[in-house]
């Protein structure tokens, strides 16, 4: 606590130097889950159901939560896409610990404002969720703390969104700090307006106002104090994860300042998360990043110094899997992360080339790249798979200048290790250089800063054919021959 900062009833400790955990702030005479819960109703187990919707964990995993996934088409919407989404969604589910028993599709022209899915379908949902004893409902799309909130209140059991189940998966997975700091900013971010949500209904229990503008009698007491303190705590510790990840920007900074003075080629894998990403860093540079058949197994990005068949050295990064629908907060919390696929001289964008829909997932990643900079940057394609499926030969014939791969059997890697080194010689300029004997520093400049073809002895020097980059290119224009 600040020395501004004065007690209040009920207030808790709290180290800001410790990873946040909002199960924390459930005090034993200030449980949320009374805001959550209705009030006629019995409470269910589930995520939200013994902590009021305030653990860092947004599934329960002491037990398989038994969940229903609800999609909704909109307007125009395709109605097979929605299914697609929940197909995917379940995936999701499962990843994070959970099984879905069963699903709701609805066709609306808008969202409900009250409950997203309007009053009927909330009844039949409710009638859905007791007949196979769901604990938890998921929606594919985001949740208004408002609509949230009332559906909890009508079927009497927890309500989720996709955001909440990714946030809940990169929860699992994180383990660098940076990681962890990047998830958990997400979390409270994600958190802190249903906080807010929750404080109305505080209020209107224990700060109700009355007629003449005094608190009403008997209505004053520690409940929206209570509140106002554990905001305020959220607020303190968003702002101390966002400057420890400035520092670790900073740092990141520096270390491409080093990266791009190497003058080695920058070549950033990206792709839909389970596409094949880890897999591929490790067939080309034995990497052993963990490798598993799950959604967002790699949430830390890895590089590796690599040498490519024309004797190019590049340095290639494994990154965090995108996702369709991928949560505002974690793109934003990731950002110190993504910004390797900005800062890239190549993308090699890894697709699964086995999947019901790989286009959808091309498109989802390009969504992504683009909210973070990085749409300008060349794209490589890479179907990968190809020991499951003969689609990828067909995928690979109706994009020209891709490549079909195998990351698992190695099948086609040669092939894409030639195509990446011929897609960063396009990025450059083969020019002839006449250099002095006495022009030493200038020579070895001209080998650190590019790839020499040649050298030849001529008539007041030695005559060099490199190839450079744009920024070399200028810097060595003065010692330029026709």
């Amino acid at each position: 606590m600040s020395d501004t900062d004065e007690p209040v009833p009920g207030d808790l400790d709290y180290d800001l130097d410790t990873p946040f955990d909002a199960a924390a702030f459930d005090a034993p005479e200030d449980d949320f889950s009374d805001l959550i819960e209705a009030e006629d109703e019995e409470s269910h187990r589930g995520a939200f159901g013994d902590f009021g919707g305030t653990s860092s964990a947004l599934i329960d995993r002491s037990f398989r939560e038994r969940i229903i996934v609800v999609g909704v088409t909109l307007g125009g919407g395709d109605p097979e896409r929605t299914e697609s989404d929940l197909d995917e969604l379940a995936l999701l589910v499962d990843t994070a610990g959970a099984d879905v028993v069963g699903r709701i599709l609805q066709r609306r022209s808008a969202p409900d404002p009250a409950t997203y899915i309007g009053k009927g379908k909330v009844t039949e949902l409710k009638d859905l969720s007791i007949a196979l004893d769901c604990d938890t409902v998921v929606f594919d799309d985001d949740l208004s703390p408002a609509q949230q909130r009332n559906l909890e209140k009508q079927l009497g059991r927890t309500a989720l969104d996709r955001t909440a189940v990714i946030l809940d998966i990169f929860a699992q997975n994180a383990s660098s700090v940076e990681g962890k700091a990047q998830v958990e900013l997400a979390q409270l971010r994600y958190l802190q307006p249903r906080l807010r949500g929750k404080g109305k209904d505080l209020s209107q229990q224990a700060g109700g106002m009355a007629a003449g503008g005094g608190a009403r009698v008997g209505s004053r007491g520690p409940g929206e104090t209570q509140l106002e303190t554990d905001r305020r705590r959220i607020t303190r510790r968003i702002h101390k994860l966002e400057a420890e990840l400035r520092d670790i920007s900073h740092q990141r900074d520096t270390q491409h300042k080093q990266r791009t003075r190497s003058r080695a080629g920058q070549v950033a894998i990206v792709g839909y998360t389970n596409a094949g990403k880890s897999t591929l860093l490790n067939q080309l540079s034995g990497a052993g990043v963990l490798v598993e058949d799950r959604l967002f197994a790699t949430l830390d990005a890895t590089t590796r110094r690599l040498q490519l068949p024309g004797g190019e050295a590049v340095l290639l990064t494994d990154t965090v899997g995108f996702v369709r629908k991928l949560p505002h907060q974690l793109v934003e919390s990731f950002k110190s992360t993504l910004r390797v696929a900005a800062e890239a001289d190549l993308l090699v964008h890894v697709v699964d080339g086995s999947g019901p829909d790989p286009q959808s997932h091309i498109d989802a990643v390009r969504d992504v790249l683009g909210e973070i900079g990085a749409g300008d940057v060349p794209e490589l394609l890479c179907f990968n798979k190809a020991d499951r499926t003969t689609e990828v030969a067909r995928l690979v014939a109706g994009n020209p200048g891709s490549v079909g791969i195998s990351a698992v059997t190695g099948a086609g890697v040669e092939q894409l290790l030639l195509t990446i080194g011929d897609r960063l010689r396009h990025q450059t300029t083969v020019v002839d250089l006449l250099i002095p004997f006495d022009r030493g520093d200038v020579l070895a400049e001209v080998h650190r800063e590019g790839e020499v073809l040649s050298e030849t002895v001529a008539e007041g020097g030695m005559v060099l054919t490199a190839r450079l980059d744009e920024a070399a290119s200028a810097k060595l224009e003065s010692w330029r021959v026709a």
